[in-house]
């Protein structure tokens, strides 16, 4: 093979740092953008929090929009170090940006750059330290409690204990009746049930604790001890045999054992309160609906004039070259928040306009929608449309939903038509809530239900809709009443 030389002309997209600071804050969450932006006025002396400024809820975008262009287009700020383009071409495959995946912003980054939210409460204890607790205010011997520090530790967060006691016998080499009469002990600690071994022993301490209150506490004790199994199959018909009991004396000891707790720890858990901060807001006026951008979302910035005014033309000193990259920077970083802001409300309208019928009429009104769709209408491409849906909340009159909820498959009816995922699980919802207790719909009834309807709904595409929707399948849904 000979070598040559060959001149080819092409177009490429060159990604500068900036349009990857603009493509990177497109995906970012509301916690994220705000740790971004509290990062940026932290380095960036150019940058500063607008003061006196009051939120408007009823400000719209464009308006704020307009407000940032104009902070970032002052006579102060037209150097000779770059231009900014009116658009930013954020519309590109995050491959032709970035080789690895983006880093993430945790809450607790958030929360350390001093954004914590004043009603978060950080005084919740785990169950091992609520059971520790009371162990020292028990009086165990210094064997007893070395005994019930290894049992408390081997507590899961359900409130089971994890393990055997012979595996406790052979750590310590204690005695096996004492390891478990400190077990008993620990069992009756706040919440009462803990440290059971299974579900039969948790409900047999609990139902102990209050025999004195109850009626019928013997057939309870033979129902849960021997018949436990056979009552989550919900053969019925097998336990009234063995306790020669009537349907509605049956229906009072169910109900009775409902009302024991089989997961005794989950009342005692360190689970930390997450927020969800909405992106965009929308409300009807006029019979349209109207969207709008959060003004509580992040920080208003601005340029900081009185540095800007420090800059002049001709010095090319360091301190002069320094305040001139971070007016760059600054007026960079501005216009990628207000692309960032442009693009977020011109999805969520495309959104808001397919799926009006569901702010209207609720889930069954839902209509197919994919992420094409989208793409095709604000003439971006589907993986720009992917990261502005994914971790953004649109605020509803029916509640907060991330924009990725309203994107959904569709199933083909006998019109022609198509009946969106979304639509066909509130109907299946639906059905099961008014279904016969004694006589459960079952998959396959449900898709005939939905075929009567003019939906054309495989039995196993019920079975997945029914599982996602966490509803059991029929012989578990199965009640006396």
């Amino acid at each position: 093979m000979k070598a040559s030389l060959q001149l080819r002309v092409g177009q490429s997209l060159s990604m500068t740092p900036q349009l990857q600071q603009a493509i990177r804050l497109l995906q970012l969450s509301s916690l994220e953008l705000q740790a971004e932006i509290q990062e940026a006025l932290e380095t960036n002396p150019l940058l500063e929090v607008e003061e006196d400024f009051e939120h408007n809820s009823d400000t719209s975008a464009a308006q704020e929009n307009k407000e940032i262009a104009e902070a970032v287009t002052q006579d102060d700020m037209h150097l000779d170090n770059g231009t900014i383009p009116d658009e930013l071409p954020t519309d590109s495959q995050w491959e032709d940006t970035f080789d690895a995946p983006p880093a993430t912003t945790t809450t607790s980054q958030v929360i350390d750059s001093g954004m914590e939210r004043e009603n978060e409460d950080n005084s919740s204890e785990s169950l091992q330290e609520h059971l520790l607790w009371q162990m020292r205010l028990t009086p165990f011997s210094h064997a007893e409690r070395a005994i019930a520090t290894i049992i408390i530790d081997s507590i899961e967060d359900d409130g089971y204990l994890k393990g055997t006691l012979e595996d406790i016998q052979q750590s310590l080499g204690s005695e096996f009746d004492e390891i478990e009469a400190v077990l008993h002990r620990i069992q009756h600690f706040d919440p009462i049930g803990v440290a059971a071994r299974d579900l039969r022993e948790c409900l047999l301490i609990q139902l102990k604790l209050y025999e004195s209150d109850i009626d019928n506490i013997e057939l309870l004790t033979e129902l849960i001890d021997k018949h436990l199994d056979t009552l989550a199959k919900r053969d019925y018909a097998q336990i009234k045999r063995a306790l020669k009991v009537s349907d509605d004396q049956l229906t009072d000891l169910v109900r009775t054992i409902q009302l024991l707790n089989p997961r005794p720890g989950s009342h005692i858990q360190v689970d930390k309160t997450e927020y969800i901060v909405p992106d965009v807001y929308t409300k009807k006026m006029n019979g349209k609906w109207q969207l709008s951008l959060n003004p509580d979302n992040a920080p208003r910035i601005q340029v900081a004039e009185h540095y800007a005014q420090l800059i002049k033309r001709a010095d090319n000193s360091a301190d002069n070259t320094y305040l001139k990259n971070n007016l760059q920077e600054a007026r960079w970083f501005l216009k990628s928040l207000q692309s960032r802001n442009e693009t977020l409300l011109k999805v969520a309208e495309a959104i808001i306009e397919r799926q009006a019928s569901f702010l209207d009429y609720g889930d069954e009104a839902m209509k197919p929608l994919v992420l094409a769709d989208i793409a095709e209408i604000v003439e971006m491409h589907e993986s720009t449309i992917s990261r502005v849906t994914t971790r953004k909340y649109l605020h509803t009159p029916r509640g907060i939903y991330e924009l990725k909820f309203f994107f959904s498959s569709h199933v083909s009816t006998d019109s022609g038509g198509e009946c969106s995922a979304t639509a066909i699980r509130a109907i299946i919802r639906k059905l099961v809530a008014a279904e016969n207790p004694r006589k459960p719909l079952s998959d396959s009834k449900i898709a005939d239900i939905l075929g009567d309807q003019g939906i054309n709904v495989a039995r196993r595409t019920i079975a997945k809709y029914r599982e996602t929707l966490a509803i059991p399948p029929s012989n578990e849904r199965k009640r006396l009443v």
